[in-house]
């Protein structure tokens, strides 16, 4: 697996090569909370106010962020709760070992609370800057694309993962 993420970073250093958009290696963060609109549904909450699990994975994802001095590419949304989010950690390749820790330990955290969480990581090329749009978000670079290929992936053999293609 290895093998195969090296050659994806050489093609898209080519791809970075003729792009306009200034990218650099990273970390590509997608994470989506599991069965979610049955979680609401069964507990009777209202799916457009932040509720304690949506809330609490507010905070979470912002703190993660900021410290491993990341930027939340598209998700966080504290005046409804946050469901989803991507996260790019520029040269966070340096210090993968402390983000899953701290990834393991969001996921913890939303167990604790009932519900369930797929985190995906993905060693690319990022922009770093939060997306125009959802579709921008899953689809500006060639990381973000895999990131939610894997991600539905692993959401499709029952989810409650943390997948790394580091």
């Amino acid at each position: 697996m290895k093998r195969a993420a090296t050659w994806t970073m050489k093609r898209n250093e080519e791809l970075n090569a003729q792009s306009d958009l200034p990218l650099a290696p990273g970390l590509v963060i997608v994470l989506d909370l599991d069965r979610f609109g049955e979680y609401v549904e069964s507990r009777g909450l209202d799916p457009y106010k932040p509720n304690l699990v949506t809330g609490e994975l507010s905070r979470l994802v912002e703190s993660f962020a900021i410290k491993h001095r990341g930027v939340v590419v598209y998700g966080l949304d504290w005046e409804r709760g946050t469901e989803e989010a991507v996260i790019e950690i520029p040269f966070g390749d340096e210090e993968v070992g402390s983000i899953l820790r701290d990834l393991e330990e969001l996921k913890k955290s939303v167990e604790q609370l009932g519900a369930s969480i797929t985190i995906v990581v993905v060693r690319d090329y990022v922009l770093a800057k939060p997306a125009p749009s959802r579709r921008e978000a899953y689809y500006g670079t060639p990381g973000r694309a895999r990131a939610l290929k894997l991600l539905r992936s692993a959401k499709r053999r029952g989810g409650g993962k943390i997948v790394t293609l580091v």
